[in-house]
Protein backbone atom coordinates (compact mmCIF):
# COMPACT_ATOMS: atom_id res chain seq x y z
CA UNK A 1 0.00 0.00 0.00
CA UNK A 2 2.00 2.41 -1.19
CA UNK A 3 1.44 6.31 -2.58
CA UNK A 4 0.18 4.83 -5.53
CA UNK A 5 -2.55 2.72 -3.67
CA UNK A 6 -4.37 5.50 -4.71
CA UNK A 7 -4.98 3.94 -8.56
CA UNK A 8 -8.20 5.37 -9.19
CA UNK A 9 -7.29 9.08 -8.87
CA UNK A 10 -6.86 8.88 -12.42
CA UNK A 11 -10.28 7.02 -13.59
CA UNK A 12 -11.78 9.84 -10.90
CA UNK A 13 -9.57 12.62 -12.38
CA UNK A 14 -11.33 14.09 -15.12
CA UNK A 15 -10.74 18.20 -14.59
CA UNK A 16 -10.39 20.14 -17.53
CA UNK A 17 -7.15 22.10 -17.84
CA UNK A 18 -8.47 25.04 -19.77
CA UNK A 19 -7.02 28.91 -20.22
CA UNK A 20 -11.47 29.42 -21.60
CA UNK A 21 -12.55 27.74 -17.72
CA UNK A 22 -13.96 25.59 -19.59
CA UNK A 23 -15.77 22.79 -17.49
CA UNK A 24 -14.34 19.67 -16.28
CA UNK A 25 -15.88 16.04 -16.99
CA UNK A 26 -17.05 16.14 -13.54
CA UNK A 27 -18.92 19.28 -14.27
CA UNK A 28 -19.97 17.96 -17.63
CA UNK A 29 -21.74 14.97 -16.07
CA UNK A 30 -23.36 16.42 -13.57
CA UNK A 31 -24.59 19.31 -16.22
CA UNK A 32 -26.15 16.14 -18.06
CA UNK A 33 -27.56 14.53 -15.40
CA UNK A 34 -29.45 17.53 -13.97
CA UNK A 35 -30.27 17.84 -17.80
CA UNK A 36 -31.79 14.57 -17.73
CA UNK A 37 -33.67 15.91 -14.56
CA UNK A 38 -34.54 18.94 -16.53
CA UNK A 39 -36.18 16.69 -19.07
CA UNK A 40 -37.83 14.57 -17.09
CA UNK A 41 -39.34 17.18 -15.25
CA UNK A 42 -40.61 18.88 -18.64
CA UNK A 43 -42.95 15.49 -19.53
CA UNK A 44 -45.57 17.45 -16.33
CA UNK A 45 -47.34 20.70 -17.37
CA UNK A 46 -45.81 23.68 -17.74
CA UNK A 47 -46.69 27.18 -19.08
CA UNK A 48 -44.07 26.39 -21.85
CA UNK A 49 -45.73 22.98 -22.38
CA UNK A 50 -49.23 24.57 -22.49
CA UNK A 51 -48.10 26.55 -25.46
CA UNK A 52 -47.35 23.31 -27.28
CA UNK A 53 -50.77 21.83 -27.54
CA UNK A 54 -49.38 19.54 -30.71
CA UNK A 55 -46.56 18.12 -28.42
CA UNK A 56 -45.95 14.27 -28.16
CA UNK A 57 -47.56 12.96 -24.56
CA UNK A 58 -45.32 12.15 -21.69
CA UNK A 59 -45.09 8.83 -20.78
CA UNK A 60 -44.11 7.06 -17.17
CA UNK A 61 -41.10 5.51 -17.21
CA UNK A 62 -39.46 3.07 -14.90
CA UNK A 63 -36.56 3.83 -12.26
CA UNK A 64 -34.14 0.94 -14.16
CA UNK A 65 -35.26 3.25 -17.26
CA UNK A 66 -34.31 6.35 -16.01
CA UNK A 67 -30.76 4.33 -14.13
CA UNK A 68 -30.41 3.38 -17.68
CA UNK A 69 -30.46 6.62 -19.71
CA UNK A 70 -28.54 8.76 -16.97
CA UNK A 71 -25.70 6.08 -17.37
CA UNK A 72 -25.64 6.76 -20.95
CA UNK A 73 -26.02 10.61 -20.86
CA UNK A 74 -22.79 10.35 -18.26
CA UNK A 75 -21.10 8.64 -20.47
CA UNK A 76 -22.38 10.88 -23.47
CA UNK A 77 -21.26 13.41 -21.50
CA UNK A 78 -17.51 12.32 -20.83
CA UNK A 79 -17.03 11.54 -24.77
CA UNK A 80 -18.66 15.00 -25.86
CA UNK A 81 -16.37 16.76 -23.34
CA UNK A 82 -13.39 14.95 -25.30
CA UNK A 83 -14.13 16.02 -28.62
CA UNK A 84 -15.20 19.30 -27.70
CA UNK A 85 -12.78 20.67 -25.50
CA UNK A 86 -9.91 21.20 -27.16
CA UNK A 87 -7.70 21.82 -24.12
CA UNK A 88 -9.46 18.48 -22.34
CA UNK A 89 -6.73 17.24 -20.01
CA UNK A 90 -6.98 14.74 -17.13
CA UNK A 91 -5.24 16.20 -14.07
CA UNK A 92 -4.94 14.02 -10.41
CA UNK A 93 -7.65 14.44 -7.61
CA UNK A 94 -6.06 16.71 -5.05
CA UNK A 95 -8.51 15.70 -1.94
CA UNK A 96 -9.33 18.99 -0.40
CA UNK A 97 -7.12 19.62 2.96
CA UNK A 98 -8.48 18.97 6.64
CA UNK A 99 -10.89 16.72 4.74
CA UNK A 100 -11.25 13.10 6.58
CA UNK A 101 -10.01 10.78 3.48
CA UNK A 102 -7.40 13.23 3.11
CA UNK A 103 -6.30 12.20 6.51
CA UNK A 104 -7.43 8.54 6.36
CA UNK A 105 -4.84 8.64 2.97
CA UNK A 106 -2.26 10.03 4.94
CA UNK A 107 -2.18 7.43 8.64
CA UNK A 108 -2.91 4.51 5.69
CA UNK A 109 0.50 5.74 3.79
CA UNK A 110 2.40 6.69 6.87
CA UNK A 111 1.98 3.33 8.05
CA UNK A 112 2.75 1.60 5.13
CA UNK A 113 6.24 3.73 4.97
CA UNK A 114 7.04 3.05 8.41
CA UNK A 115 6.66 -0.65 7.95
CA UNK A 116 9.06 -0.55 4.80
CA UNK A 117 11.38 1.69 6.72
CA UNK A 118 11.30 -1.11 10.00
CA UNK A 119 11.88 -4.01 7.51
CA UNK A 120 14.38 -2.61 5.76
CA UNK A 121 16.14 -1.86 8.53
CA UNK A 122 16.17 -5.31 10.75
CA UNK A 123 19.27 -7.54 10.21
CA UNK A 124 19.20 -9.05 7.94
CA UNK A 125 16.39 -6.81 6.11
CA UNK A 126 13.09 -8.45 5.03
CA UNK A 127 12.19 -7.06 1.36
CA UNK A 128 8.58 -8.72 1.21
CA UNK A 129 6.92 -5.33 1.40
CA UNK A 130 9.82 -3.53 -1.00
CA UNK A 131 9.10 -6.58 -3.80
CA UNK A 132 5.74 -5.92 -3.73
CA UNK A 133 6.68 -2.19 -4.85
CA UNK A 134 9.26 -3.26 -7.51
CA UNK A 135 6.23 -5.43 -8.65
CA UNK A 136 3.96 -2.60 -8.79
CA UNK A 137 6.97 -0.19 -10.34
CA UNK A 138 7.46 -2.99 -12.74
CA UNK A 139 3.86 -2.85 -14.25
CA UNK A 140 3.41 0.75 -14.00
CA UNK A 141 7.21 1.04 -16.58
CA UNK A 142 5.21 -1.45 -18.86
CA UNK A 143 2.26 0.42 -19.24
CA UNK A 144 4.00 3.44 -20.70
CA UNK A 145 5.18 1.57 -23.46
CA UNK A 146 3.90 1.48 -27.00
CA UNK A 147 4.19 -1.51 -29.04
CA UNK A 148 7.50 -0.62 -30.67
CA UNK A 149 9.17 -0.64 -27.58
CA UNK A 150 10.91 -3.75 -27.71
CA UNK A 151 14.20 -3.42 -26.47
CA UNK A 152 13.07 -1.19 -23.22
CA UNK A 153 10.38 -3.92 -22.61
CA UNK A 154 13.10 -6.85 -22.78
CA UNK A 155 14.95 -4.15 -20.46
CA UNK A 156 12.49 -4.13 -17.60
CA UNK A 157 11.43 -7.71 -17.89
CA UNK A 158 15.04 -8.68 -16.94
CA UNK A 159 16.24 -6.27 -14.44
CA UNK A 160 12.94 -6.09 -12.64
CA UNK A 161 12.23 -10.16 -12.68
CA UNK A 162 10.81 -10.40 -9.30
CA UNK A 163 11.63 -14.41 -9.09
CA UNK A 164 15.54 -13.84 -9.11
CA UNK A 165 14.95 -10.79 -6.60
CA UNK A 166 13.25 -12.73 -4.03
CA UNK A 167 16.02 -15.46 -4.40
CA UNK A 168 18.82 -12.49 -4.31
CA UNK A 169 16.72 -10.88 -1.08
CA UNK A 170 16.97 -14.80 0.16
CA UNK A 171 20.61 -15.03 0.04
CA UNK A 172 21.25 -11.94 1.16
CA UNK A 173 22.67 -10.39 -2.23
CA UNK A 174 19.64 -7.98 -3.31
CA UNK A 175 21.15 -4.66 -3.88
CA UNK A 176 18.05 -2.36 -3.98
CA UNK A 177 19.95 0.52 -4.28
CA UNK A 178 20.98 -0.34 -8.08
CA UNK A 179 17.22 -1.37 -8.97
CA UNK A 180 16.29 2.02 -7.82
CA UNK A 181 18.65 3.43 -10.04
CA UNK A 182 17.71 1.08 -12.95
CA UNK A 183 14.56 2.55 -12.17
CA UNK A 184 14.85 6.30 -12.25
CA UNK A 185 16.50 5.82 -15.37
CA UNK A 186 13.61 4.73 -17.06
CA UNK A 187 11.39 6.58 -15.30
CA UNK A 188 13.85 9.31 -17.15
CA UNK A 189 13.80 7.72 -20.59
CA UNK A 190 9.80 7.24 -20.61
CA UNK A 191 8.73 10.50 -19.23
CA UNK A 192 7.07 13.44 -21.01
CA UNK A 193 9.77 16.84 -20.66
CA UNK A 194 7.26 18.41 -18.46
CA UNK A 195 8.67 15.78 -15.90
CA UNK A 196 12.24 15.88 -16.75
CA UNK A 197 12.67 17.94 -13.72
CA UNK A 198 10.77 16.06 -11.34
CA UNK A 199 12.79 12.43 -12.29
CA UNK A 200 16.12 14.92 -11.71
CA UNK A 201 15.69 15.25 -8.37
CA UNK A 202 14.95 11.62 -7.42
CA UNK A 203 18.73 10.79 -8.34
CA UNK A 204 19.31 13.51 -5.26
CA UNK A 205 17.37 11.43 -2.64
CA UNK A 206 19.89 8.29 -1.04
CA UNK A 207 17.76 7.07 1.15
CA UNK A 208 15.55 3.97 0.44
CA UNK A 209 12.28 4.85 1.67
CA UNK A 210 12.14 8.82 0.73
CA UNK A 211 13.50 7.58 -2.58
CA UNK A 212 10.60 4.54 -3.29
CA UNK A 213 7.97 7.07 -1.88
CA UNK A 214 8.75 9.91 -4.08
CA UNK A 215 9.02 7.54 -7.27
CA UNK A 216 5.43 6.18 -6.59
CA UNK A 217 4.57 10.21 -6.58
CA UNK A 218 6.13 10.78 -9.94
CA UNK A 219 4.81 7.76 -11.27
CA UNK A 220 1.41 9.36 -10.71
CA UNK A 221 2.16 11.95 -12.43
CA UNK A 222 3.44 10.02 -15.68
CA UNK A 223 0.61 7.90 -15.28
CA UNK A 224 -1.78 11.39 -15.73
CA UNK A 225 0.57 12.52 -18.85
CA UNK A 226 0.30 8.58 -20.41
CA UNK A 227 -3.46 9.67 -20.06
CA UNK A 228 -3.57 12.91 -21.39
CA UNK A 229 -0.96 11.82 -24.74
CA UNK A 230 -4.10 8.74 -25.18
CA UNK A 231 -6.83 11.70 -24.99
CA UNK A 232 -4.72 13.99 -27.26
CA UNK A 233 -4.28 10.94 -29.85
CA UNK A 234 -7.41 9.19 -29.65
CA UNK A 235 -9.48 12.72 -29.87
CA UNK A 236 -9.52 12.89 -33.96
CA UNK A 237 -10.67 9.22 -34.42
CA UNK A 238 -13.48 9.94 -31.79
CA UNK A 239 -14.75 12.39 -33.74
CA UNK A 240 -17.20 10.34 -36.07
CA UNK A 241 -17.50 7.46 -33.40
CA UNK A 242 -18.97 10.52 -30.93
CA UNK A 243 -21.69 11.91 -33.17
CA UNK A 244 -23.13 8.40 -34.02
CA UNK A 245 -22.61 7.63 -30.07
CA UNK A 246 -24.31 11.16 -28.71
CA UNK A 247 -27.02 11.17 -31.96
CA UNK A 248 -28.15 6.93 -30.36
CA UNK A 249 -28.56 8.16 -27.22
CA UNK A 250 -29.98 11.03 -27.77
CA UNK A 251 -32.54 9.06 -29.66
CA UNK A 252 -33.04 6.75 -26.63
CA UNK A 253 -33.79 9.44 -24.55
CA UNK A 254 -36.28 10.75 -26.85
CA UNK A 255 -37.96 7.91 -27.52
CA UNK A 256 -38.28 7.61 -23.58
CA UNK A 257 -39.41 10.78 -23.74
CA UNK A 258 -40.79 12.41 -26.51
CA UNK A 259 -41.79 15.60 -26.16
CA UNK A 260 -37.84 15.94 -25.78
CA UNK A 261 -37.57 18.20 -29.15
CA UNK A 262 -40.59 20.52 -27.76
CA UNK A 263 -37.99 23.72 -27.12
CA UNK A 264 -35.70 22.92 -29.73
CA UNK A 265 -38.56 23.06 -32.11
CA UNK A 266 -39.46 26.21 -30.55
CA UNK A 267 -35.81 27.80 -30.93
CA UNK A 268 -36.03 26.75 -34.85
CA UNK A 269 -39.29 28.58 -35.58
CA UNK A 270 -37.98 31.31 -33.74
CA UNK A 271 -35.15 32.01 -35.73
CA UNK A 272 -37.01 31.44 -39.13
CA UNK A 273 -39.76 34.21 -37.97
CA UNK A 274 -36.76 36.23 -37.36
CA UNK A 275 -35.25 36.04 -40.15
CA UNK A 276 -38.47 36.04 -42.54
CA UNK A 277 -39.13 39.12 -40.42
CA UNK A 278 -35.71 41.14 -40.85
CA UNK A 279 -35.84 40.11 -44.85
CA UNK A 280 -39.64 41.57 -45.23
CA UNK A 281 -38.15 44.62 -43.23
CA UNK A 282 -35.69 44.81 -45.67
CA UNK A 283 -37.97 44.30 -48.35
CA UNK A 284 -40.10 47.39 -47.70
CA UNK A 285 -39.96 50.35 -50.16
CA UNK A 286 -38.80 53.34 -48.99
CA UNK A 287 -42.12 55.02 -48.59
CA UNK A 288 -42.81 52.01 -45.31
CA UNK A 289 -45.71 50.24 -47.49
CA UNK A 290 -46.71 47.05 -47.12
CA UNK A 291 -45.96 45.55 -50.80
CA UNK A 292 -43.30 43.71 -51.19
CA UNK A 293 -43.65 42.32 -47.43
CA UNK A 294 -44.82 39.07 -48.86
CA UNK A 295 -42.09 38.46 -51.42
CA UNK A 296 -39.37 37.80 -49.02
CA UNK A 297 -37.55 34.49 -49.77
CA UNK A 298 -37.86 32.04 -47.18
CA UNK A 299 -34.43 31.39 -45.56
CA UNK A 300 -32.32 28.30 -45.92
CA UNK A 301 -32.27 25.58 -43.17
CA UNK A 302 -28.59 26.74 -42.77
CA UNK A 303 -29.03 29.58 -42.48
CA UNK A 304 -31.71 29.42 -39.85
CA UNK A 305 -29.56 26.63 -37.87
CA UNK A 306 -26.38 29.56 -37.94
CA UNK A 307 -29.03 32.08 -36.60
CA UNK A 308 -30.58 29.84 -33.77
CA UNK A 309 -27.01 29.17 -32.43
CA UNK A 310 -26.40 33.13 -32.86
CA UNK A 311 -29.46 33.38 -30.38
CA UNK A 312 -27.59 30.97 -27.79
CA UNK A 313 -25.34 34.02 -27.29
CA UNK A 314 -27.67 36.04 -26.00
CA UNK A 315 -30.13 33.66 -23.90
CA UNK A 316 -31.94 34.40 -21.07
CA UNK A 317 -30.86 31.42 -19.08
CA UNK A 318 -32.67 32.32 -16.24
CA UNK A 319 -35.95 32.57 -17.82
CA UNK A 320 -35.68 30.59 -20.49
CA UNK A 321 -35.38 26.18 -20.52
CA UNK A 322 -32.13 25.81 -22.68
CA UNK A 323 -32.43 24.00 -26.33
CA UNK A 324 -32.77 19.97 -25.36
CA UNK A 325 -30.26 18.89 -28.29
CA UNK A 326 -27.43 21.65 -26.55
CA UNK A 327 -27.94 21.34 -22.81
CA UNK A 328 -24.61 19.70 -21.99
CA UNK A 329 -23.13 22.46 -23.63
CA UNK A 330 -25.41 25.36 -21.79
CA UNK A 331 -22.67 26.20 -19.71
CA UNK A 332 -20.24 26.69 -22.63
CA UNK A 333 -22.35 29.04 -24.11
CA UNK A 334 -22.85 30.87 -20.94
CA UNK A 335 -19.11 31.31 -20.86
CA UNK A 336 -18.86 32.40 -24.80
CA UNK A 337 -21.96 35.09 -23.95
CA UNK A 338 -20.06 36.12 -20.64
CA UNK A 339 -16.74 36.60 -23.12
CA UNK A 340 -18.96 38.21 -25.56
CA UNK A 341 -20.39 40.59 -23.27
CA UNK A 342 -16.98 41.17 -21.90
CA UNK A 343 -15.43 42.19 -25.54
CA UNK A 344 -18.34 43.67 -25.86
CA UNK A 345 -17.76 46.71 -23.10
CA UNK A 346 -13.90 46.25 -23.55
CA UNK A 347 -14.30 47.43 -27.69
CA UNK A 348 -16.93 50.01 -26.60
CA UNK A 349 -14.31 51.67 -23.54
CA UNK A 350 -11.30 51.40 -26.41
CA UNK A 351 -13.51 52.95 -29.28
CA UNK A 352 -14.45 55.84 -27.11
CA UNK A 353 -11.15 56.71 -26.05
CA UNK A 354 -9.06 56.36 -28.86
CA UNK A 355 -12.09 58.75 -30.57
CA UNK A 356 -11.31 61.22 -27.96
CA UNK A 357 -8.12 61.22 -27.65
CA UNK A 358 -5.61 62.42 -29.85
CA UNK A 359 -5.34 61.15 -33.12
CA UNK A 360 -1.96 59.02 -32.98
CA UNK A 361 -2.38 58.10 -29.69
CA UNK A 362 -3.85 54.75 -31.09
CA UNK A 363 -1.54 53.90 -33.43
CA UNK A 364 0.92 53.30 -30.37
CA UNK A 365 0.67 49.71 -29.95
CA UNK A 366 2.22 49.71 -26.39
CA UNK A 367 0.12 52.40 -25.49
CA UNK A 368 -3.41 50.59 -26.90
CA UNK A 369 -2.33 47.12 -25.02
CA UNK A 370 -1.46 48.48 -21.82
CA UNK A 371 -4.87 50.34 -21.70
CA UNK A 372 -6.55 47.08 -23.18
CA UNK A 373 -5.22 44.87 -20.49
CA UNK A 374 -6.12 47.52 -17.91
CA UNK A 375 -10.04 47.38 -18.69
CA UNK A 376 -10.05 43.33 -19.50
CA UNK A 377 -8.23 43.26 -15.60
CA UNK A 378 -11.12 45.24 -14.13
CA UNK A 379 -13.76 43.19 -16.25
CA UNK A 380 -12.71 40.07 -14.68
CA UNK A 381 -15.05 39.78 -12.40
CA UNK A 382 -18.33 40.50 -14.72
CA UNK A 383 -19.47 37.03 -13.93
CA UNK A 384 -19.66 37.20 -9.94
CA UNK A 385 -23.10 38.29 -9.20
CA UNK A 386 -21.18 40.63 -6.82
CA UNK A 387 -20.19 42.83 -9.48
CA UNK A 388 -21.48 46.14 -10.50
CA UNK A 389 -20.70 47.51 -14.36
CA UNK A 390 -21.81 51.07 -13.84
CA UNK A 391 -18.85 51.28 -10.73
CA UNK A 392 -16.38 49.31 -12.09
CA UNK A 393 -16.84 51.60 -15.28
CA UNK A 394 -16.85 54.70 -13.15
CA UNK A 395 -13.42 53.29 -11.76
CA UNK A 396 -12.12 52.41 -15.89
CA UNK A 397 -13.19 55.98 -16.81
CA UNK A 398 -11.11 57.24 -14.19
CA UNK A 399 -7.84 54.87 -14.94
CA UNK A 400 -8.46 55.73 -18.79
CA UNK A 401 -8.31 59.55 -18.27
CA UNK A 402 -4.79 59.27 -16.12
CA UNK A 403 -3.00 56.62 -18.74
CA UNK A 404 -4.65 59.01 -21.77
CA UNK A 405 -2.84 62.18 -19.73
CA UNK A 406 0.29 60.62 -19.22
CA UNK A 407 0.85 59.57 -22.87
CA UNK A 408 -0.40 62.58 -24.51
CA UNK A 409 2.44 64.01 -21.50
CA UNK A 410 4.91 61.30 -22.77
CA UNK A 411 4.39 62.65 -26.90
CA UNK A 412 3.98 65.96 -26.29
CA UNK A 413 0.77 66.40 -27.61
CA UNK A 414 -1.64 68.67 -25.59
CA UNK A 415 -3.00 67.38 -22.06
CA UNK A 416 -6.79 66.78 -21.60
CA UNK A 417 -8.94 69.48 -21.01
CA UNK A 418 -11.20 69.20 -17.88
CA UNK A 419 -13.99 69.10 -20.02
CA UNK A 420 -12.82 66.47 -22.72
CA UNK A 421 -12.03 64.42 -19.48
CA UNK A 422 -15.54 64.69 -18.26
CA UNK A 423 -17.18 63.66 -21.42
CA UNK A 424 -14.57 61.14 -21.66
CA UNK A 425 -15.81 59.83 -18.42
CA UNK A 426 -19.71 60.08 -19.26
CA UNK A 427 -19.21 58.26 -22.20
CA UNK A 428 -18.02 55.57 -20.65
CA UNK A 429 -19.66 55.18 -18.18
CA UNK A 430 -22.73 55.47 -20.48
CA UNK A 431 -21.67 52.01 -21.72
CA UNK A 432 -23.01 50.25 -18.62
CA UNK A 433 -26.54 50.44 -20.71
CA UNK A 434 -27.45 48.02 -22.82
CA UNK A 435 -29.03 50.28 -25.22
CA UNK A 436 -26.10 52.57 -25.41
CA UNK A 437 -25.53 53.04 -29.27
CA UNK A 438 -21.49 52.53 -28.90
CA UNK A 439 -22.43 49.52 -27.08
CA UNK A 440 -24.53 48.00 -29.48
CA UNK A 441 -22.92 48.95 -32.27
CA UNK A 442 -20.16 46.53 -30.81
CA UNK A 443 -22.54 43.83 -29.89
CA UNK A 444 -24.37 44.37 -33.42
CA UNK A 445 -20.24 43.85 -35.58
CA UNK A 446 -19.34 40.94 -33.50
CA UNK A 447 -22.24 39.47 -33.91
CA UNK A 448 -22.13 39.86 -37.62
CA UNK A 449 -18.68 38.69 -37.71
CA UNK A 450 -19.52 35.44 -35.97
CA UNK A 451 -22.65 34.65 -37.77
CA UNK A 452 -19.80 35.32 -41.01
CA UNK A 453 -17.38 33.24 -39.81
CA UNK A 454 -19.51 30.20 -39.39
CA UNK A 455 -21.14 30.86 -42.74
CA UNK A 456 -17.96 30.21 -44.18
CA UNK A 457 -18.25 26.47 -42.69
CA UNK A 458 -15.07 27.18 -41.02
CA UNK A 459 -12.54 26.32 -44.00
CA UNK A 460 -11.70 29.57 -44.98
CA UNK A 461 -9.61 32.25 -43.30
CA UNK A 462 -10.98 33.79 -40.32
CA UNK A 463 -13.40 36.93 -41.91
CA UNK A 464 -11.97 40.64 -41.94
CA UNK A 465 -12.70 41.86 -38.41
CA UNK A 466 -15.64 45.11 -38.62
CA UNK A 467 -14.38 48.74 -37.58
CA UNK A 468 -13.80 49.56 -34.97
CA UNK A 469 -13.10 45.96 -33.55
CA UNK A 470 -9.46 46.22 -34.31
CA UNK A 471 -7.92 46.92 -30.69
CA UNK A 472 -9.89 43.29 -29.99
CA UNK A 473 -9.38 41.34 -33.01
CA UNK A 474 -6.89 38.45 -31.03
CA UNK A 475 -9.75 37.89 -28.75
CA UNK A 476 -12.96 37.97 -30.83
CA UNK A 477 -10.80 35.57 -32.89
CA UNK A 478 -10.62 33.37 -30.06
CA UNK A 479 -13.85 33.23 -29.07
CA UNK A 480 -14.92 32.48 -32.52
CA UNK A 481 -13.12 29.63 -33.28
CA UNK A 482 -14.84 28.06 -30.30
CA UNK A 483 -17.75 29.07 -30.71
CA UNK A 484 -18.07 27.40 -34.46
CA UNK A 485 -16.13 24.52 -33.56
CA UNK A 486 -18.90 23.98 -30.83
CA UNK A 487 -21.64 24.72 -33.26
CA UNK A 488 -20.32 22.40 -35.96
CA UNK A 489 -20.20 19.68 -33.59
CA UNK A 490 -23.43 19.65 -32.47
CA UNK A 491 -24.53 20.41 -36.14
CA UNK A 492 -22.71 17.19 -36.82
CA UNK A 493 -24.48 15.33 -33.95
CA UNK A 494 -27.97 16.82 -34.10
CA UNK A 495 -28.41 17.89 -38.18
CA UNK A 496 -31.44 14.37 -38.68
CA UNK A 497 -33.98 16.28 -36.18
CA UNK A 498 -32.57 19.82 -37.54
CA UNK A 499 -33.40 18.71 -40.84
CA UNK A 500 -36.86 17.27 -39.98
CA UNK A 501 -38.23 19.92 -37.74
CA UNK A 502 -37.14 22.44 -40.24
CA UNK A 503 -38.94 20.93 -43.30
CA UNK A 504 -42.01 20.99 -41.50
CA UNK A 505 -41.36 24.81 -40.30
CA UNK A 506 -40.26 25.55 -44.10
CA UNK A 507 -43.43 24.00 -45.56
Amino acid sequence: MSDNLDKSNINKAGKSKSNDSEQSPEDAVEGSEEALQKKIKAGSPSPQRVQRPHSSPPRFVTVEELLETAKGVTNMALAHEIVVNGDFQIKPVELPEDSLQKRVKEIVHKAFWDCLSVQLSEDPPTYDHAIKLLGEIKETLLSFLLPGHTRLRNQIIEVLDLDLIKQEAENGALDISTLAEFITGMMGTLCAPARDEEVKKLKDIKEIVPLFRAIFSVLDLMKVDMANFAVSSIRPHLMQQSVEYERKKFQELLEKQPNSLDFVTQWLEEASDDLINQKRKHALPAGGGAAGSGDAPRPSPVAIQNYAYLKLLKWDHGQRPFPETVLMDQSRFQELQLQLEQLTILGAVLLITFSMAAPGISSQADFAEKLKMIVKILLTDMHLPSFHLRDTLTTIGEKVCLEVSSCLSLCGSSPFSTDKETTLKGQIQAVASPDDPIRRIMESRILTFLETYLASGHQKPLPTVPGGLGPVHRELEEVAIKFVRLVNYNKMVFCPYYDAILRKILV
